[in-house]
């Protein structure tokens, strides 16, 4: 059977090869983060870079869409009377479940069902529709901005825990598959930016238990 060489000393990089490799992998992380990773996520340009290339503008929407969304959210919480904390952690237990059942329900209890629905966004408006999902459970989805232009933000959020699926702007319709990160409610939201009235058809089947539009 043949064996490999075992190289010898001399050919094993020498330290100070492996620390100026390890500067110039440094070097190269720090450069794709401040010439990437900033512009296309955070809309941050520090070098100009970003903006050449068209990365700086998608960083750009994506924070305008996440501050949207979490505007409507937190009119959403101040909107909605919040219940008494439990006594105990017991009760909270209890809650938990009983919320998980009458709610959201079990992934078993889940049927597959099919829902077809219409908002109409006036200029500047936006509007939230949620599927109560579990964990796991999927639907498929397509919407339609009707031969206009949205921007939309599909999320979740749920027992404390937010998630952001997909972004977009300017954007006239989307299909897939939604699946549920965890227990909640899995959705759109769609802002409508042009000088027009948009109606939003959207329609989907799949495991979810209800299906509504957020106020």
């Amino acid at each position: 059977m043949y064996n490999s060489n075992i190289p010898t000393a001399a050919e094993l990089p020498t330290s100070a090869q492996l620390l100026k490799s390890t500067v110039i992998a440094i070097a190269a992380a720090a450069a794709i983060l401040v010439a990437v990773v900033l512009p296309s996520e955070y809309g941050l340009d520090p070098t100009g870079a970003g903006r050449v290339l068209g990365l700086t503008e998608m960083g750009e929407i994506k924070s305008q869409l996440a501050e949207e969304a979490e505007a409507d959210r937190l009119r959403e919480t101040q909107a909605t009377p919040q219940a008494p904390a439990p006594a105990t952690d017991q009760e909270s237990s209890i809650f938990q479940r009983i919320f998980a059942e009458l709610v959201i329900g079990t992934a078993s209890a889940q049927e597959m069902r099919t829902d077809e629905l219409s908002v109409t966004l006036k200029p500047g408006e936006g509007a939230e529709v949620k599927l109560a999902m579990v964990k796991g459970a999927r639907a498929n989805y397509a919407w339609s901005a009707n031969g206009a232009v949205v921007n939309f933000d599909a999320h979740g959020d749920g027992g404390g825990e937010n998630i952001s699926y997909k972004k977009g702007r300017g954007v006239g319709q989307d299909e897939g598959v939604l699946e549920a990160a965890f227990d909640g409610n899995h959705g759109w939201f769609w802002r409508n930016r042009t000088d027009a009235d948009v109606v939003v058809t959207l329609k989907t089947n799949g495991a979810y238990a209800d299906i509504k539009q957020m106020m």
